[in-house]
């Protein structure tokens, strides 16, 4: 049995034997067509578990115990299954064979960094917006949350077999710009800052660097393209520091050049959605669910936001996307009905072809008390200062390991505390572990690896119970990516750390004193070997270190 799968393998061994079960009379009933297998959690009760004899028992007009022996009897000799019994009602618990389970340890040491990885994306290219912001100012707390998740999102989404464009949106049009523009030019003459202008110490900041190096600079539109340059150079410096990587930043106001926006017009007109009413151009997208038909371009011939979200769609998907990703704020609700109306109103399938993920809020709590106030933005917190506080793999691993529409507490103190309550310390710690135990192995000259696997002395709970967890990361990352949920990952690996250290705990790795050397110390070592890098993956997946020391 591959380890890469083995509950998968393991569910369409069970799905083949009663699809036979069915062709040979024993059972008068429809085979489902996927099964989840559960992992008991007594372990006493085997490796998994199925309850599929109870859901076929009625349309198959037997008691389930019956159907459960049906399976068992088509079960007995593979090879891959040690033994097999009928637990309650009519569950059946299933105990892998030793080899099957050391095959896993086999699998995770010979595909290293790609062991968890799959293909159930395999051709699927995806565009992933993660961050929209002005280029107005500082990431603050809200971009910072999306930052993170969606990075780990994207290596995700990879890992699944996906082809990821990672975008940035820059609303860089509107009324906006000419604020910020005008704020910096009063800030460089010395004037009041302009009302509904921009404040902040960061104005004046980028004020001074535009004089020192534009000393010719007076009018408002030089003021606002030499900031505009400067302070999306600002973001995306923050952003690499923060292991945060973009494929493209995409500028809004590119949709209006090279008449863009008149041939994502044509395309909507083609499908027969577009309407002019009171002078306006709508587009009807109360026919696919909206609350309400949207304005693109407006009576006095401006255009309205709306319009960008149009073309900005149509955009990607011309560039090549099967499916687009939009993580948007937490007061981007409405949104969810007209975006998927737009996709509707581009020919497209709403359900597949785009996916809308909504981030809650996130606080920050120092010393007990909120933090709100920005030294450098002088409004919320930044992305930058986040990070000055805690560093960047704590606020990573926090951020992405709630599920994003959760609102979130993020507690400075906790997340500077070296301790077992601060949970990227706790994984990183169990990595770091393992690096010294390893350390100490080989100073004794104990051999390890690929070829000192012995599964057939591993048979301790705790060795079984680690090697189920190692066996279950491929599926972990599958889910992961199916439901846009990287949480996940790094629960999982909270919980491997501490099945590991249960097995640390229990299971001695290295001999003691004047104790030889055995194979079991080697298996045993082994088995620490893979773990590390499961560890490793894991993290790597999230954007944060698995550090060898600390």
């Amino acid at each position: 049995m591959s380890a890469q799968s083995i509950q998968d393998q393991l569910s369409a061994t069970i799905l083949e034997v009663l699809h036979s079960a069915k062709s040979n009379g024993l059972l008068n009933c429809e085979i489902p067509a996927a099964l989840t297998l559960e992992r008991p959690k007594n372990r006493d009760h085997g490796d998994y578990a199925t309850s599929v004899a109870l859901a076929l028992a009625k349309p198959s007009g037997k008691n389930p115990r019956e159907v459960a022996q049906i399976l068992i009897d088509g079960l007995t000799g593979n090879k891959d299954i040690e033994s097999l019994e009928i637990a309650g009602p009519g569950f059946v618990n299933i105990t892998l064979a030793k080899a099957s389970q050391g095959a896993v340890v086999s699998a995770i040491l010979q595909q290293g960094n790609k062991y968890g990885h799959g293909n159930s994306l395999n051709g699927v290219a995806i565009n992933l917006e993660f961050i929209s912001a002005n280029p107005t100012g500082p990431l603050h707390l809200g971009h910072t949350r999306w930052a993170a998740v969606g990075d780990a999102l994207g290596r995700v989404l990879s890992a699944a077999g996906a082809r990821v464009t990672r975008e940035f949106y820059i609303n860089d049009r509107g009324n906006q710009m000419d604020l910020f523009g005008a704020s910096l030019q009063a800030a460089a003459l010395g004037q009041p800052t302009p009302e509904n202008g921009y404040h902040g110490d960061y104005i004046h900041d980028l004020a001074k660097q535009i004089v020192a190096d534009h000393p010719q600079a007076k009018s408002l539109e030089e003021f606002r393209d030499y900031g505009y340059a400067l302070q999306l150079k600002q973001q995306q410096g923050v952003l690499e520091n923060f292991g945060t990587h973009f494929d493209v930043w995409f500028s809004e106001k590119s949709l209006y050049d090279n008449n863009f926006f008149d041939h994502s017009m044509a395309t909507l007109k083609s499908n027969g959605h577009v309407f002019e009413l009171d002078g306006a151009t709508w587009l009807r997208t109360t026919d696919y669910g909206d609350d309400k038909d949207r304005v693109m371009i407006k009576s006095d011939g401006s255009f309205a936001y709306f319009a960008s979200d149009t073309a900005y769609y149509i955009s990607k998907r011309e560039r090549g996307a099967d499916i687009c990703i939009y993580m948007l704020g937490a007061d981007h609700h409405g949104y969810v009905g007209r975006l998927k109306a737009i996709a509707a109103c581009a020919g497209d399938d709403p359900e597949y072809n785009i996916h809308i993920l909504i981030g809650q809020l996130v606080k920050i709590m120092e010393g007990g008390e909120e933090v709100k106030l920005s030294k450098r933005a002088g409004t919320i917190i930044t992305l930058e200062e986040l990070v000055e506080k805690v560093g960047v793999d704590a606020a990573r691993y926090t951020l992405i390991r709630y599920p994003v529409e959760t609102p979130m507490i993020m507690d400075v103190d906790l997340l500077r505390s070296h301790t077992n309550e601060n949970p990227v310390y706790y994984v990183q710690y169990a990595h770091a572990r393992i690096c010294a135990v390893l350390r100490n192995v080989a100073d004794l000259k104990i051999s390890y690896g690929v070829d000192q696997v012995h599964p057939e002395l591993l048979e301790h709970e705790r060795e079984r119970e680690l090697l189920g967890a190692l066996a279950e990361f491929p599926r972990i990352v599958a889910g992961a990516a199916e439901m846009r949920e990287p949480h996940r990952i790094a629960r999982y690996a909270e919980e491997l750390a501490g099945i590991y250290h249960r097995f640390y705990a229990d299971c001695r790795v290295l001999p003691l004193g004047d104790e030889k050397p055995s194979e079991l110390h080697s298996a045993r070592a082994t088995l620490c070997a893979a773990t590390a890098q499961v560890i490793a993956n894991a993290l790597e997946l999230l954007g944060v270190s698995a550090p060898e020391k600390m």
